[in-house]
């Protein structure tokens, strides 16, 4: 670990786990700003930490963003006297003072759920279903993981989004939430939702740069560039853990997935969050042309472009958007993730396979 890292991801997601788990074996010290006593041990914070030495883990930063500039003078010093494990939810208050003040001395790593790759046994279904939060992945039932969503859900309106200084009444953010959950894998239009919701489109984006801050929204830009096409401009929006998204719907089983209108989506959201997970620097869009040419996912990955088509079909075949986005964007290569095991060529640059095959492939 660098001399400062800040974690940063929704509530739950197992952040303070990871982070006692790096500070057991080793001289460290840990202040948690939810608990009253470590707030006011850090009422000083400058005569609480210039004496320590080796890990200085600080949890739920965004409560005490004063901290910043004393973090900067502490990792200044020469020599180096102790490291810093930063860990919060990522307001974009946070990320602007975080990225301002200690330019040049904070990495930032984003942190999620689980993922497939974490798992030894195949848990592709159970992880799409319930989404990657550990309690609500590691539920008895289906019934108790919908549960602890549906706490989740509540508690981060009711508390979290005020932490976040989002001053917004949390029915009102629910409806816009459950509003965005219909739309998810769709090209977003404020206007529209606003127009649904009796909100002003401004206001909606507020929305939307509220849940996309947190974390709990993804919002893909497209990319565009002078092909000779009209091309959509405006981006796509997904909630990004599938458990969430399931339960904002009334999503409690896979029989009702499969079911599903949103199901498409779903799967399309699923797959690009684990992607992404495993790709965290990479430079990622979508692509769609007026005339109706897609591409779910575009990486730009080490100087190649690399095309991501997301199929819910058995056996996925050619299409007139893959050929289009070959020649188009020029790709290196398009792979084509289904939920099967098989794995095949449908052109030159073009293979289907799994989503386990595909983080492989990328990694």
């Amino acid at each position: 670990m660098g001399r400062s890292v800040a974690l940063l991801g929704p509530r739950q997601c197992g952040k303070t786990t990871l982070a006692r788990q790096l500070a057991g074996g080793s001289q460290s010290t840990y202040f948690d700003l939810e608990n009253p006593i470590d707030r006011a041990r850090l009422s000083e914070p400058m005569t609480a930490l210039e004496s320590l030495r080796g890990l200085i883990v600080i949890d739920e930063v965004q409560r005490h963003p004063d901290l910043f500039p004393i973090l900067r003078v502490l990792l200044d010093r020469k020599p180096v006297r102790a490291r810093f494990l930063i860990l919060g939810s990522a307001a974009p208050e946070l990320l602007r003072q975080s990225s301002e003040t200690l330019a040049g001395r904070l990495a930032i790593v984003e942190m999620g759920g689980f993922t497939l790759e974490e798992f030894e046994s195949p848990e592709l279904h159970r992880l799409w279903l319930r989404g990657g939060f550990p309690r609500s992945f590691l539920a008895r039932s289906e019934a108790a993981s919908t549960a602890w969503r549906e706490d989740f859900i509540r508690t981060f309106l009711e508390r979290d989004l005020a932490q976040l200084g989002v001053r917004v009444p949390s029915g009102t953010m629910r409806r816009f939430w459950t509003m965005t959950a219909h739309y998810s894998g769709d090209i977003w239009n404020s206007s529209e939702i606003g127009r649904s919701l009796g909100e002003a489109h401004t206001t909606v984006k507020r929305h939307l740069d509220a849940l996309s801050g947190a974390l709990v929204v993804r919002v893909l830009e497209p990319w565009y560039v002078n092909v000779g096409k009209r091309l959509v401009k405006s981006p796509k929006v997904y909630i990004r853990d599938s458990g969430l998204l399931h339960t904002l719907l009334g999503i409690g089983e896979r029989r009702q997935l499969e079911g599903h209108p949103v199901v498409g989506g779903s799967w399309e959201g699923f797959v690009i969050e684990q992607l992404l997970a495993h790709l965290p620097k990479a430079n990622a869009y979508y692509w769609r042309t007026q005339a109706g040419a897609e591409l779910d996912l575009l990486l730009f990955l080490k100087g190649r472009r690399i095309g991501i088509e997301i199929k819910r079909a058995d056996a996925p075949t050619m299409t007139p958007s893959m050929v289009s986005a070959l020649k188009d964007l020029e790709l290196h290569r398009l792979m084509v993730v289904y939920p099967g095991a098989a794995r095949y060529t449908l052109h030159s640059k073009v293979e289907v396979m799994s989503l386990a095959q595909c983080v492989a492939e990328l990694g």
